[in-house]
C-alpha cells in the first residue's frame, strides 16, 4: 500500500470514530497495520502518527480505562476543520473596492487575493501583479447583493444550477457567504419556502430589487446553511443510489450529510442513498474510490460517472 494512501486511511478512521480506538482496534480496521509482527506494525502506527502531528493534524491519544494503561486514538473534528469564513455587508464592501483599487494593490488586496486562493481558488483569475485583483463572474453583483443583504431587501434574479435548466429566483436576502473560493448568497427562497444558497458566479442576468425583504430569524447564520457535501457546496439537486464495497463503505458515508444506507448484501457491498447533483463535484468524490463505488441511480448521475471515465480513458 502507498504510504499516503495509508495515512488518507488512517485519518479518515480516526476523524469518524465516535470514541479513541486503540490500536488494536485500528488493526483490526486498516490492514497496513495488521501485521503478523505486531510490534514492526505499532512502529510503523507510530511513525505516521507522529508524520500526521507534523503536518498538523490533531491526533489525540486519550486513556480508554480507569487506570490510564490503555490508549487510545482520535481526531477531534473541532480541531482538524477550519472554520467557515462570512462577512458583515461592510467587511464585504471594503473587500471588494480594495480588491478592485486601481494601480499598486494595497494590504487589503492582497489579504483579499490570499483569502480567495487560500481557500481553494476559482474566484481570482491569474493576472500580472500591476493588475487590479478582480474577480470572477460573481463580481457584477456582488455589491448589489452587499446592500440587498444589509438593508434586508427582496431581490430577482435568474439562477443556473449546476445541472437542470435556468429560472427566476425570489429571494430575501439574508447573507453573504465566501467559502470554498466563492461568494454565496444566503436567503429565503419564496418559491420553494424555505432557506437556500446561492452561488453568485451562476447568476446570470441583473439583480431586481423587489421591495422589503423579510429579515432572518433571530441567531440566523449564512455560514450554517450552506450545505456541503460530496456534491459541492449549496443545496443537493437530487439524491443518488450508490453501492460500496466492504474495503470503503464504513468510512465512504460517514461525513456525508443526509446519506441513508439500504442495505448490505451478502457479499459485503453496502447500497445507500446520497445526497448528489451530477456536476463535477460529486463524479469526483465517486471516481476516488475506483472499482469500490458504482452508481445504480438516477441515470443522469451516472451518465456523468461514466462520461468522466470515458474521457479519462481517452486521454490515456
Amino acid at each position: 500500500m502507498h504510504p499516503l494512501e495509508r495515512l488518507v486511511n488512517l485519518v479518515a478512521l480516526l476523524l469518524e470514530t465516535g470514541r479513541p480506538l486503540t490500536f488494536e482496534e485500528i488493526r483490526n480496521v486498516l490492514p497496513a497495520y495488521d501485521q503478523v509482527d505486531r510490534a514492526s506494525a505499532k512502529r510503523q502506527f507510530e511513525r505516521d502518527k507522529e508524520t500526521l502531528r507534523q503536518i498538523g493534524i490533531p491526533v489525540e491519544t486519550v486513556a480508554t480505562d480507569a487506570w490510564e494503561v490503555e490508549e487510545g486514538y482520535r481526531i477531534p473534528k473541532e480541531r482538524y476543520e477550519l472554520p467557515d469564513i462570512s462577512f458583515t455587508a461592510d467587511e464585504v464592501a471594503a473587500l471588494f473596492v480594495a480588491a478592485h483599487a486601481p494601480g499598486r494593490e494595497g494590504d487589503a488586496a492582497r489579504a483579499f487575493r490570499k483569502l480567495a486562493l487560500g481557500a481553494g481558488g476559482g474566484v481570482i483569475e491569474a493576472t500580472d501583479e500591476a493588475s487590479p485583483v478582480g474577480v470572477d463572474a460573481s463580481g457584477p453583483h456582488l455589491g448589489q447583493i452587499a446592500d440587498a443583504v444589509s438593508g434586508h431587501r427582496r431581490i430577482r434574479f435568474r439562477y443556473r444550477p449546476v445541472s437542470g435548466r435556468a429560472g427566476r429566483r425570489d429571494v430575501d436576502a439574508w447573507a453573504l457567504v465566501f467559502r470554498g473560493g466563492a461568494w454565496y448568497l444566503v436567503g429565503w427562497d419564496r418559491g420553494r419556502k424555505e432557506p437556500r444558497s446561492f452561488r453568485l458566479s451562476r447568476i446570470d442576468s441583473g439583480i431586481e430589487d423587489a421591495g422589503t425583504g423579510e429579515p432572518p430569524p433571530e441567531g440566523f447564520r449564512g455560514s450554517e446553511q450552506l450545505r456541503a457535501g460530496p456534491w459541492g457546496l449549496g443545496e443537493p439537486e437530487t439524491t443518488a443510489r450508490v453501492a460500496f464495497s466492504p474495503k470503503v463503505s464504513w468510512w465512504a458515508l460517514g461525513g456525508v450529510p443526509g446519506a441513508r444506507t439500504l442495505r448490505t448484501g451478502r457479499d459485503g457491498w453496502t447500497e445507500a442513498e446520497v445526497p448528489a447533483a451530477a456536476g463535477e463535484a460529486f463524479v469526483s468524490w465517486i471516481l476516488s474510490f475506483g472499482p469500490d463505488a458504482r452508481v445504480l441511480a438516477p441515470r443522469a448521475v451516472r451518465a456523468a460517472v461514466v462520461e468522466a471515465l470515458e474521457a479519462a480513458r481517452a486521454a490515456l
